[in-house]
């Protein structure tokens, strides 16, 4: 099974994911694609995300059973940890021109 989560992305992926899978919840696409049909709506989605963010959760033949993509403004990024899939929160940039408070 696949699953992919949409994140205030162009309202004309949606259709495209239509398609091939069943929307659960708003942005939130089930079903079970060949490798070939996800392989090819990830690349389109990957391109087409604009300012949104894209996750697809696809079976692998790992510990877990499934692997992670990640694609658009990414706030938690997948991190294989010893054969374990986690999620890593990034760590906010310092802005230069603000001063430190102690």
């Amino acid at each position: 099974m696949t699953v992919i989560i949409l994140v205030a992305a162009p309202q004309g992926l949606r259709g495209h994911l239509t398609r091939w899978m069943v929307e659960t919840s708003a942005g939130v696409f089930v079903g079970n694609p060949s490798r070939r049909i996800r392989d090819r709506l990830w690349d389109l989605l990957a391109t087409r995300i604009g300012d949104g963010q894209v996750i697809l959760i696809e079976p692998a033949s790992n510990e877990q059973g499934w692997a992670v993509r990640t694609a658009g403004r990414d706030r938690w990024q997948p991190v294989d940890f010893d054969g374990l899939i986690l999620s890593a929160r990034p760590k906010k940039q310092l802005n230069e021109n603000r001063p430190l408070v102690r």
